[in-house]
């Protein structure tokens, strides 16, 4: 598999298997968080859809903290994350598949992220 030499000492897929759920749910929780006012703004969600969308920004925020890397790589290792659960998203919710650049896009930023997150490091 691609991703062993990019384990750090102590890392099984299992932390790997994790981290990437743990990215998909702060994911999840921001896209749904902008998605709802998005909604709103352009008239097809009542006001009350407001309320749920900050309490999915309020849990995108507290599950960031949760990844145990500084802040920076976190960030960086998760906007590649983002990246394709945008892409799962057009197709789920908005209902257009993506096409093959969408795909590409999507496993650069995937691969993207395996390096940022999982290289070895001499800290």
């Amino acid at each position: 598999m691609v991703l062993i030499p990019l384990l750090q000492n102590g890392d099984n897929m299992e932390t790997v298997m994790r981290t990437v759920l743990l990215f998909g749910a702060t994911a999840v929780a921001e896209i749904v968080g902008c998605y709802l006012p998005y909604l709103w703004l352009n008239g097809r969600a009542g006001m009350w859809v407001l309320f749920p969308a900050a309490l999915s920004l309020v849990a995108f925020v507290w599950l960031l903290s949760l990844h145990p890397s500084a802040a920076g790589r976190t960030y960086a290792a998760y906007g590649c994350i983002y990246v394709a659960t945008a892409l799962l998203w057009l197709w789920a919710v908005d209902g257009i598949r993506p096409d093959r650049w969408d795909l590409l896009g999507g496993a650069l930023a995937l691969a993207g992220m395996a390096v940022i997150a999982f290289a070895p490091r001499n800290i």
